[in-house]
């Protein structure tokens, strides 16, 4: 092109085609003062009559008619020969993307949105009648008409691409939804996050998909959105129902699209999956929990043994000075049989808070499972029928022995109280070898090889809100005075102290089963050699020995046990005062025998420092409890003392005698 096309030298004529007579009437308002010459057409019948019986120079066609629809309109308009060089522009009241891309197949020049800016329509008409006139004076008014039309086809098709890319390519799902509730468009990361197809969610019952409460929440949400009294609603947690049953967390954002005008067209909902997140923040909220109570457990189970020391050493002594016969032993043996049975109670939330001192070796578990076969099939009875499948050449672990027999045998006993009227108990080992994803759904487990031990029952099974609580100490669902609810909990301490994990799957009728995951052992690990004291001709001796022990009682009787055996004793209550004895004192300090939980100054603490004084002095360590120092310590250091709470009069000399006695 050379110039500018002149115009016309007459006023251009405008054909307006629209149903509503307020719409035809308001853009012959527009254009009237610009001099253009305005007819009006009210269905696309009458305006197809109209233009081939007198063609305008531009056509302003609105899309939704009854009858005739616009796009049919300018279809037949650019399939005549005698009309195809008519300049179109569609009219419409929805901004949609499909809409252009209809009307530029159809052949409209331009598409403008409803309601029309009159500047914008102005511009539009007067760059489409230059051009008309200039192709025709030049005729090639169908080339530019086609090279334009091309253009902007081009362009849209281009826009449409990277829309539905990055709509269908979002990492979180996407929904338009309508003005009623139903969904009209959705990604296919939602699809793939549902399970369902695009036209399954699209259809109108999707709304069973959502939990009843959370989804009239949602449309009253919708509603003020709707009205303008809200902008946008964060849904921190909304359940969507899968096709497998399942459920879906997921945090959702909603927010409406608007017109030019501002009236809602649909809302939009951006729904990011949480499910994962919400997992493990349940994990650690309950690992939290479970940390807490064992914290709990540990300090009573601290308390109780102080108590039980007393208890059981005086039942002790006085039973040592009764004569055989006497009345009086009875009535002693029973108040000793009570509390040995109340030790067992605290060894146990010793082993569910994971402070207790455990003796690991490298074994193979296999072994150990097949040698409780026996024991087992007693324990659980004849109605229950046991089997136990051992893996080949299963990796070695370093475990205390006795403590997964225990692990083991509560679980069996657990299961067989699931099985009332019978029913089956598996036991298998197998090697496994955990990766990324495997280990980070496990709560303290790294990747890499372990041995499974699974424990599989076909009794009663566990509802969500028991699998929550279940390894809570006390917490049972057997009647009263059939449980003390300590043998899952003493499982989940035992394991956890031992670096490993447990994972469980139960269902109500269906049954339970424990999956254990203990890490392998590396070949240079060598097993824990508990020291071996020679042989005690006597439990008496004459050395000296200093006591630190902040609980009076406890002090008081350990002081009236050892020198009954003898011994010299230099009793403190504070580690302040037995640094101020460890240095006033003039001879030979043999033992020190201290308490490990102390205010101030722990047991350790005050060892470390009175060691560099006296370095041959040996350290017998006592407490009701370990904390994970210690009790890591005992398990690599075969030269350890460590006396567990409470103690009785025999157990404290013999333990003494053994740390004094030459290695």
């Amino acid at each position: 092109m050379n110039s500018a096309p002149e115009p016309l030298d007459r006023p251009s004529r405008i054909l307006i085609v629209d149903d509503k007579p307020q719409n035809r009437r308001l853009l012959e308002v527009m254009l009237t003062p610009e001099g253009y010459l305005v007819e009006s057409s009210s269905s696309g019948e009458q305006a197809l009559a109209s233009v081939t019986e007198q063609p305008p120079d531009l056509i302003l066609l609105d899309v939704m008619m009854p009858g005739m629809d616009g796009y049919t309109v300018a279809s037949r308009l650019k399939a005549d020969p005698s009309t195809k060089n008519i300049p179109i522009v569609m009219l419409t009241a929805h901004d949609d993307r499909n809409a252009k891309m209809l009307g530029l197949r159809a052949g409209a020049e331009e598409f403008l949105t409803k309601p029309v800016d009159r500047a914008e329509l102005c511009v539009r008409v007067r760059n489409l009648l230059r051009l008309k006139a200039y192709g025709d004076a030049q005729g090639e008014y169908s080339q530019l008409l086609e090279s334009e039309v091309s253009s902007r086809t081009a362009d849209l098709v281009e826009s449409e691409r990277l829309y539905r890319s990055t709509f269908d390519a979002a990492p979180v799902g996407i929904v338009h939804v309508g003005l009623n509730g139903q969904w009209l468009r959705v990604n296919q990361r939602l699809c793939d996050m549902l399970g369902y197809s695009r036209a399954e969610l699209q259809s109108s019952g999707v709304q069973e998909l959502t939990h009843s409460k959370e989804a009239t929440g949602e449309a009253a949400s919708l509603r003020q959105m709707a009205e303008g009294t809200l902008d946008r609603h964060v849904i921190e947690e909304k359940r969507y129902r899968r096709r497998d049953g399942s459920f879906v967390f997921a945090r959702v954002n909603l927010s409406v699209h608007r017109d030019a005008e501002g009236k809602p067209q649909h809302f939009i909902s951006v729904v990011e999956d949480v499910t994962e997140r919400r997992t493990l923040e349940a994990q650690v909220r309950q690992a939290s929990k479970m940390e807490a109570i064992g914290l709990l457990a540990s300090g009573v189970a601290h308390d109780f043994n102080n108590l039980l020391s007393v208890v059981l050493s005086y039942s002790e002594l006085l039973a040592a000075d009764l004569k055989d016969g006497d009345p009086m032993r009875s009535d002693l043996e029973e108040i000793r049989g009570a509390g040995l049975q109340a030790v067992q109670l605290t060894r146990q939330l010793l082993a569910f808070s994971r402070q207790q001192v455990l003796e690991p070796q490298i074994v193979d578990l296999t072994e150990i499972v097949r040698g409780m076969g026996k024991m087992l099939g007693r324990l659980i009875g004849a109605d229950v029928q046991l089997s136990v499948t051992g893996g080949h050449a299963l990796g070695k672990i370093l475990v205390d022995p006795g403590q997964m027999e225990q692990v083991i045998m509560n679980l069996a006993v657990n299961a067989r109280d699931a099985m009332p009227g019978g029913g089956k108990l598996a036991i298998e080992t197998k090697s496994v070898v955990l990766d990324e994803i495997s280990a980070a759904e496990l709560v303290g487990v790294k990747p890499g090889s372990h041995v499974l031990l699974t424990v599989k029952d076909t009794g009663t099974g566990m509802d969500r809100a028991t699998l929550a609580r279940m390894f809570e100490p006390f917490f049972t669902t057997k009647e009263p005075g059939k449980g003390t609810g300590l043998g899952l909990a003493t499982v989940f301490g035992i394991v956890r102290q031992s670096g490993g994990a447990i994972d469980v799957f139960s269902e109500p009728n269906v049954g339970t089963a424990f999956d254990i995951y203990f890490p392998t052992a590396h070949a240079s690990a060598a097993p824990r050699v508990s020291m071996r004291p020679a042989e005690l001709h006597t439990l008496s001796g004459s050395e000296t020995i200093l006591l630190v022990e902040n609980e009076d009682r406890v002090r008081t009787l350990a002081c009236a046990i050892l020198r009954k055996y003898g011994y010299t004793v230099l009793d403190a209550q504070s580690s302040g005062d037995a640094c101020l004895i460890c240095e006033q004192h003039i001879g030979d300090i043999h033992l020190l025998l201290t308490d490990i939980v102390m205010p101030r100054m722990n047991g350790r603490q005050l060892a470390t420092r009175l060691l560099a004084v006296r370095p041959m002095m040996r350290v017998l360590y006592m407490s009701g409890y370990a904390d994970s120092a210690v009790a890591h310590h005992a398990a690599e250091d075969p030269g350890f003392a460590f006396l567990q709470k409470p103690i009785t009069p025999v157990a404290l000399a013999r333990k003494v005698r053994e740390t004094l006695a030459p290695a």
